[in-house]
């Protein structure tokens, strides 16, 4: 637990010395979130229907901008081949890298939802189901990504192939993110679709950071 917090905390004050790369996500799902209501309108029955699909869509496309980049500096200063032969176990130094990328690009969004909500009319209860269902989701995306983010280490065209990697996988967090919130509106609730949230964040936690594993030896052969 010690190298997983140690590793943790230098990948946060590495990432806060490049507050552009951090910011960079935030900034495009704010930016994402707030160009729709001006180009609809105050047409608030139009904006209600539309916003759960617009911010997770936005949500999603935002963790996606900084996940080529997740392994990257560390495959090229050779941290990462260090970590590789550390007495340590990868997975758990790699759960610690997932978790530093969730708190810079995926909390923040949590965060700024229900904000960001207010511009679409969505109702106090929805609001709170669309930040619950991110929070659920966030980290679901970036245990996935990491996978892809590991499978494209060292590749040419390697953003490219992360996205058509990933974007599939992503789809069914998308689904029922925003399916959640639709349901809540409607007056149906959201329980079912938040337990099959859970149901894809459990697996997730458990094999991501051991398939990210291997997938990083097979970059560093």
């Amino acid at each position: 637990m010690s190298a997983f917090v140690a590793l943790l905390q230098r990948d946060l004050m590495l990432a806060l010395r490049r507050k552009s790369e951090v910011l960079s996500g935030v900034f495009f799902f704010v930016v994402v979130a707030s160009l729709f209501p001006l180009a609809i309108g105050p047409n608030f029955k139009i904006l209600r229907l539309i916003a759960p699909g617009i911010l997770w869509v936005g949500a999603l496309l935002a963790s996606m901008l900084v996940l080529a980049r997740l392994f990257e500096a560390d495959y090229r200063d050779g941290s990462l081949e260090q970590m590789c032969l550390s007495p340590h176990t990868l997975g758990v130094l790699v759960s610690a890298k997932i978790l530093a990328h969730w708190f810079l690009c995926g909390l923040p969004l949590v965060l700024l939802s229900p904000v960001l909500a207010l511009q679409f009319d969505l109702a106090a209860d929805a609001m709170a189901v669309l930040a619950l269902t991110l929070l659920i989701g966030t980290p679901v995306l970036s245990l996935i990504g990491s996978i892809g983010a590991a499978l494209t280490l060292g590749v040419r065209g390697g953003g490219v192939l992360l996205s058509l990697l990933v974007l599939p996988l992503f789809v069914p967090v998308l689904v029922f993110g925003a399916g959640a919130v639709e349901a809540q509106a409607a007056g149906l609730g959201a329980q079912a679709h938040v337990s099959i949230l859970l149901a894809m964040l459990v697996p997730a936690l458990v094999f991501s950071p051991w398939a990210c594993s291997v997938a990083l030896k097979i970059a560093l052969e």
